[in-house]
């Protein structure tokens, strides 16, 4: 065996041993991980306190005993309105026969299933 060829073999095996005996990188998956951590750790340290600021489950949660008495009533838009003031609710929408819908649960919204004539069915939450 040559000197040049011996050399670059003992390079090689000294880089190999080196890079064995450093520590791991983690793979793509665990250091996203490790970041989402640290930045919800860093969050929690900076946030204020909301507690006094958020809305109580009283005012973000509809009532719909409190719309019932508009059940085969017409659904106009002053009683939806007053439908929708009345149980508390951010949102109200009116449900036609066969209309598509979202079918997420949202606790604040007011539902007034209607017939084709406009007349309501049922008033529920969700």
């Amino acid at each position: 065996m040559s000197f040049p060829l011996i050399r670059s073999t003992l390079s090689i095996f000294a880089l190999m041993t080196l890079t064995a005996c450093g520590s791991p990188q983690p793979d793509e998956q665990e250091r996203e991980v490790i970041e989402a951590h640290q930045a919800a750790e860093s969050a929690a340290q900076l946030a204020p306190d909301h507690a006094a600021a958020e809305p109580t489950a009283a005012e973000t949660t509809c009532d719909a005993s409190q719309a019932q008495g508009l059940v085969g009533k017409p659904a106009d838009a002053d009683a939806v309105e007053q439908a929708r003031v009345d149980t508390h609710s951010k949102q109200v929408r009116v449900l036609k026969p066969g209309q598509p819908v979202t079918l997420e649960f949202n606790s604040g919204r007011l539902n007034i299933e209607v017939e084709d004539n406009n007349v309501v069915l049922s008033v529920r939450c969700g």
